[in-house]
């Protein structure tokens, strides 16, 4: 489990080397309420290419170590330690026009224009219409659920199609 003090100082030390990431999935979700909501397996992180290297020495340091995952692709990794807890990176490039490119997709720069907090951490993240757009397209589970139905409440997004049934009954 990534508990939230484990989650809080993961990010204190990479932005005490400079490296820029933007919480996604659950903890984003939970940035943006700010608060935690659930318990998270992971901390889902987007970071840059050009901290790749930086962020993955920081990783190795703290005893984490590249997992096999069927997810797993160049730009998507997941890396674990011995206490259970993970961290699944996500590698984006920026093009010259300030978009973001991930795994042959390209999203706009405002993509990160969200603000959060984690443990009283102001943290940037994905804007809530966009955290609740990602979370649509694919078999979701009860955690996607409960995400959707909190940022929905919250922000006054329209409930997606797709979660109708369990979100409004």
């Amino acid at each position: 489990m990534m508990r939230e003090e484990d989650a809080a100082e993961l990010l204190d030390a990479l932005a005490e080397r400079g490296i820029d990431v933007r919480p996604d999935g659950g903890w984003g979700v939970d940035a943006l309420l700010g608060r935690q909501t659930r318990e998270h397996n992971d901390l889902d992180l987007f970071s840059e290419r050009r901290d790749e290297d930086a962020l993955v020495a920081l990783l190795r340091e703290r005893g984490f170590a590249p997992v096999g995952r069927a997810f797993t692709t160049e730009a998507h990794t997941a890396w674990a330690d011995d206490e259970d807890r993970e961290v699944d990176l996500h590698v984006f490039e920026r093009a010259a026009d300030g978009s973001l490119l991930f795994e042959g997709e390209a999203y706009p720069a405002s993509t990160f224009d969200g603000e959060g907090r984690i443990a009283g951490r102001a943290v940037r993240c994905i804007p809530p219409a966009e955290q609740v757009a990602f979370h649509c397209g694919y078999d979701h589970d009860e955690d996607d659920v409960h995400d959707v139905r909190l940022l929905c409440e919250r922000f006054g997004i329209p409930v997606p199609a797709e979660y109708a049934r369990e979100i409004e009954g």
